[in-house]
Order: structure tokens, then sequence, then C-alpha cells
């Protein structure tokens, strides 16, 4: 069975997405290798982190990624899972290796990620798995939280990538995905349309509507940019509060230990 990616995916079949990531780890990957030691103990654009903690803890997202592809395949824990506490204590011990290990690093666990999602057995990629943050998604899921850690933290270090370098087909789903999350939590902002998307979410029955360039909408709602540049028909925009990444699950996923 084909994965049934939503909407914002543009139509994109597996392979396409795959390819997506795998696009996106290689920018990632190439802006890190250009960096050195001293670049990356500078201040990213994450309060409290460096370059090298953005870098670290891509590179242990993937690892974390490629555990639950794992347990998609086989339906049976490839071993243990590092928790929450010793995730961040590794980013923080990996932050500081020279800058040739910590690109080299960088680079296995992406180019690990991408290799597993090419040869995983398509059954697999509809089996629930578990999310560290408590919720249950199908494994297809995998790529485009996947795909939002690399292209939203490629922004984060600094280095010249900003909002309008990011691809459409990633802008498109990822506001599917963030819009829903303000949806189900009745966020009082009436719309949003991205002109030149040609797309536009209707997300309350009250607040303003706002307009803008898709990567500027997405870029103020996972609070990357100001609402400067987005025009509003009503009161000024309020301020997202977003859940922390992976979002609240779609209809049918649900949380851990919930009856299938």
């Amino acid at each position: 069975m084909s994965p049934a990616f939503p909407s914002g995916t543009a139509g994109a079949g597996l392979g396409e997405v795959i390819e997506d990531v795998a696009r996106s780890a290689d920018r990632l990957a190439s802006a890190a290798a250009g960096l050195s030691g001293p670049a990356l103990r500078a201040p990213s654009g994450l309060p409290g982190w460096t370059r090298g903690h953005v870098l670290a803890h891509v590179a242990h997202g993937a690892d974390a990624y490629v555990w639950l592809l794992g347990l998609a395949r086989t339906g049976r824990a490839p071993g243990p899972r590092a928790d929450a506490a010793a995730g961040a204590a590794r980013v923080a011990r990996e932050a500081v290796l020279p800058a040739e290990l910590l690109t080299a690093r960088l680079r296995a666990s992406l180019d690990r990620f991408t290799a597993d999602a090419r040869e995983l057995p398509a059954p697999a990629w509809d089996r629930l798995v578990p999310a560290l943050a408590g919720w249950r998604h199908p494994a297809w899921y995998l790529l485009l939280r996947c795909l939002r850690e690399l292209e939203t933290h490629h922004l984060d270090l600094g280095t010249g990538y900003g909002t309008a370098r990011w691809p459409d087909r990633y802008v498109s789903w990822a506001l599917d995905d963030t819009l829903g999350t303000l949806r189900a939590r009745r966020f009082p902002l009436a719309s949003v349309t991205a002109v030149d998307l040609g797309r536009r979410w209707t997300v309350s029955a009250e607040g303003p509507a706002v307009t803008g360039e898709g990567h500027r909408l997405l870029g103020w709602l996972t609070g990357r940019l100001p609402a400067g540049g987005l025009r509003t028909d009503g009161p000024s925009l309020p301020s997202p509060d977003l859940p922390a990444w992976p979002q609240p699950p779609l209809p049918g996923w649900g949380r851990v230990g919930d009856e299938g």
C-alpha cells in the first residue's frame, strides 16, 4: 500500500518525498561542512544554542528516525531507545566536537536515514510508530518530520539560508500541518492565504485573516520571522503558541498506549 500523504505534498509519491529529504539533507550537510570550529561555536538562531548544538540535534534526530524505521520494518524495537534526557545530554556533548567530527557525524546519520527509508518495504510505511513526545503516527510521517527538522534548523544555523529558499512543496505541507494544529486548538485566526502557492486555509470563526507569501507565513507561524510583510484585514495578529513537534496527530493516530 502506498502511504496517503497529506495534500500539502502536492500529490508526491513515496519516492519523491524521500528524495526531497535527501536533497534537504545534502544542503544542510554541505553548509555544515563549510563551517570552521569557531563558526560552530558561534550562536545560532535558537536561544542558548550554538551552531554546533543545532547540528548535533539534527544528527540525534536522524538517529531517532532510523530507530523508528527499524520498528516499522519488523514491529519490534531495534534495541534500547534513548529518552529525552539522554538525547539532550548527547547533543550537549557532541555540540563541542571538532568541526570535522561533528559534520561527519551529521552526514552519516542523515545518509543512514535516507538509505533506510529507500529500503523500507512498502507495507511498513503505514505501521504506527511512537514519537518520543507521546503521539503515534504512521511511519511515512517520519519523512515529513525529518524534512521539517532539516529545513527549519538549516534556517536556524544562521548561514544565510532564509525562508525564501524553503521548497514550495515543503512549505505547503508544513502549512497544512501547522494550521491543522491551530484549527484543532481553536486559535483565533480566521484564515490564512498563501498568495504564491494559490492556497487558502480556514482556521477559526474569529480573528483576523492573514495573507502573504507561503514561506513568510510559515516563518511567522513557526516563530522564525516577525509578522512584518504579512497583510491582515482586521486586528493585529495574535502570537502563535504551538506545541512542540511533532504536532498533534491526525484522526486515527492517537497517543501512545491508546487502543489501536
